[in-house]
């Protein structure tokens, strides 16, 4: 497969590339050769986030360009943990991590390709340090690591004052060595990842060099912030999880399309592969309108399509449609359905108590104070029930009420609006 000398200024433009070693050279590797990488992701939870999700697509567009991804989940690494500012990690049991290592390899598998010239290739890193003794890692590792730059790093630094464990202090060598590991068994002469892992990513280039004489490539990809400069990548219910059971899809679509008009174009940088045309054209029509949240929706979709596929971004879309536009309800999957409502809040009502009043469900549901103000709603012509106008301020649910056996949609006028699941 011929590689694209363009892809360096490509990611560059994207705003990809936070750190580099040689920028001049890698941009030579990249135009003359297929470059065998790795970027790593440490399962310290059952599901990757948003920000594995910047070295995904990122690994998907250099093997777009005719390179070779190697995708290193680590079965070691995951059983201490990066070194974090607030505190030490605790540590998983083997078992829960070795469980991890598969849920996130088969997240990974859909996104790159397994096949062809420049295939991808799945990595363990408890492969070769699984049955490695402390001597021989001592000897053969902890022997290139001066502690005094080790002491240096950043996360180690603000951590002395409150106390780094020496398991935690000791990471960099695990992951150095697994760059080391990688470019001696299967030629590997890159490694990317986050910019806060760039001193666990330098360490081992600085390993290889000082254990092989060779010279090998990095860069870091920038942290993803908000607009004011915290943390992007958490919803009002946590991390944004891309494992659906976690995060439904419906939510996964709802934050990128909430996401602030300042930092849509970068966004649309880093997680699409539309082309810079396209994203420019784009940018200038929400410059125009941003009103009209257009760069938000594609961007919505986009990643949304790439995460869970076209079939659930239809879905996501149809439920907002159908929730806040009165759309159909009945074309909605249960699934969908659920996911959204429990994104609004849902109240639960046990049908063995007899089929309640839809009066005494506004209430229930938060809708209204009162069954006095429920009646005014429905006299008022305010009231619906499954996006149909609620006009008897006496009716009584009824079990062809139901969508998929078991929820209901309550609205107030045309924005408020409240979930029902019947037991």
């Amino acid at each position: 497969m011929p590689v694209d000398p363009t892809l360096l200024d490509d990611l560059q433009w994207r705003g990809l590339v936070a750190h580099s070693t040689d920028l001049d050279a890698l941009r030579e590797a990249f135009g003359t050769r297929s470059v065998r990488f790795y970027v790593g992701f440490d399962p310290t939870a059952p599901s990757l986030h948003m920000g594995n999700l910047v070295q995904i697509t990122t690994a998907r567009r250099l093997q777009d360009a005719g390179h070779s991804p190697y995708l290193l989940v680590g079965g070691a690494t995951g059983m201490i943990g990066d070194p974090r500012d607030s505190g030490e990690r605790t540590l998983n049991p083997a078992e829960t991590v070795q469980e991890w290592v598969g849920r996130i390899r088969r997240q990974i598998e859909p996104f790159l390709s397994f096949e062809g010239d420049n295939a991808a290739t799945m990595v363990n890193n408890l492969d070769w340090t699984g049955d490695l003794s402390v001597i021989d890692f001592l000897r053969d590792v902890g022997k290139h690591f001066p502690v005094n730059r080790m002491l240096a790093r950043d996360t180690v630094k603000r951590r002395l004052e409150s106390g780094i464990s020496y398991t935690e202090f000791s990471y960099v060598l695990l992951q150095s060595m697994d760059f080391l590991e990688l470019h001696r068994r299967h030629g590997l002469d890159l490694q990317f990842g986050g910019s806060d892992q760039w001193g666990n990513i330098t360490g081992g280039a600085e390993l290889i060099r000082r254990a092989t004489g060779d010279h090998v490539h990095a860069f870091a990809t920038p942290l993803v912030t908000k607009a004011d400069g915290t943390k992007y990548g958490k919803t009002e219910g946590g991390a944004l999880w891309l494992d659906p059971e976690m995060l439904s899809p419906y939510a996964f679509h709802q934050f990128w399309l909430n996401v602030e008009d300042e930092k849509v174009g970068e966004l649309l940088r880093i997680f699409t592969f539309l082309t810079r045309a396209e994203i420019e054209a784009l940018e200038a029509r929400h410059a125009e309108k941003p009103f009209l949240r257009e760069a938000q929706k594609v961007l919505a979709d986009a990643i949304t399509t790439f995460v869970h596929g076209a079939d659930e971004t239809e879905q996501a879309k149809a439920a907002a449609v159908a929730l806040f536009g009165g759309g159909d309800l009945s074309t909605l999957s249960p699934a969908t359905l659920g996911s959204a409502l429990r994104e609004a809040g849902v109240v639960a009502v046990d049908r063995a108590d007899g089929w309640p009043m839809l009066t005494d469900l506004f209430v229930t549901a938060g809708l209204v104070k009162s069954k006095g103000e429920a009646r005014r709603t429905i006299s008022e012509g305010g009231a619906y029930l499954n996006n149909r106008r609620v006009e008897d301020a006496e009716a009584v649910l009824a079990a062809d009420d139901l969508i998929g056996g078991s929820w209901l949609v309550l609205r107030r006028g045309k924005k408020s609006f409240a979930g029902v699941e019947v037991h």
